[in-house]
């Protein structure tokens, strides 16, 4: 190698190692006055939606969560930087679709608050009684063509058919995401986990209730539910989360918000037209069978070629 040659490669790698050490240099020395780690903050940029993380760990105790956001939190923009805290000891009852209405539950659930034909959609009726339900917590006699670990909570963000409440874009954590026009539930068929006596499992969000429209306080915040009634339910539950769980309707639970990422594998991910999991599975049963019929129509058209 000429001495010339030599030369030049030695100094392009003493430049590159040099901006090597400038890159690393914010970090070896971190900024130690407020006005710069203002500054440091201010230059990250949010995490995408998709890429947080929430505490997933057992809930115990009975403290009281730590208030993880405040009201008006959630921005238009939808980037929720916060974890999603475990709501504890919440008196939770079971509810169905189909349900007549009782002294305890004064409304039919033929309908739910976002869907007037919810038990059509859902195949029938969810009959609760344990003799009338499969081995995987469905009822007999059906396939239901949705998800048959739902739930129900205390808040409605629409409050006509053609207006969202004024208070959901602030106080819910996704609403930037997911909101498509004035009077669309931003909150139907998202994921739940429901924790009790040493098991979880998840459901989705698909009515609204025990009792209560307006208790956004209790279900995004840290206060207790509003509701006095049924010893102060917070939580409606399908059969089938009850079956899985093995509770009894009054006793209390716990629960949060999850991501799909969240949702472990479980019963719950096999049924519904509604489910995250099913809808892109027959999607690429789809796709498969389409790619099937055509390799056969190639290989039909190659035999009548020959």
């Amino acid at each position: 190698m000429q001495p010339l040659h030599r030369t030049c490669l030695i100094l392009i790698a003493l430049v590159a190692l040099g901006t090597s050490v400038n890159a690393q240099q914010p970090y070896r020395n971190k900024p130690t006055s407020p006005t710069a780690v203002s500054k440091l903050a201010k230059s990250i940029p949010p995490p995408h939606p998709t890429m947080q993380h929430y505490s997933g760990g057992r809930p115990s105790g009975t403290a009281r969560a730590p208030l993880t956001y405040a009201p008006g939190y959630a921005r238009s923009s939808g980037a929720a930087t916060k974890k999603y805290t475990w709501k504890k000891n919440i008196v939770t009852t079971v509810f169905w679709v189909g349900e007549k209405p009782s002294p305890r539950n004064p409304r039919s659930n033929v309908k739910s608050s976002w869907d007037t034909k919810w038990m059509s959609n859902f195949g029938g009726y969810d009959n609760p009684d344990k003799s009338k339900r499969t081995f995987d917590f469905c009822p007999k006699g059906f396939t239901p063509r949705q998800n048959p670990f739902y739930c129900a909570l205390p808040y409605n963000d629409v409050a006509s058919w053609n207006k969202t409440k004024s208070e959901a874009r602030h106080m819910i954590p996704w609403f930037g995401n997911h909101f498509k026009k004035p009077g669309k539930t931003v909150l139907k068929g998202r994921w739940v986990a429901i924790h009790y006596n040493g098991k979880t499992c998840f459901a989705q969000w698909e009515d609204v209730g025990p009792f209560r429209t307006d208790d956004w306080s209790y279900v995004f915040g840290n206060s207790r539910p509003l509701n006095q009634s049924n010893n102060g339910a917070g939580l409606d539950v399908s059969p089938a989360v009850r079956d899985f769980l093995g509770l009894r309707s009054g006793e209390r639970c716990h629960w949060r918000f999850v991501d799909l990422h969240e949702v472990r594998p479980g019963p719950w991910k096999k049924y519904g037209d509604n489910n995250h999991f099913v809808v892109p599975q027959e999607r690429e049963r789809e796709l498969e069978q389409a790619e099937l019929d055509r390799l056969k129509r190639l290989r039909d058209q190659h035999l009548r070629g020959r």
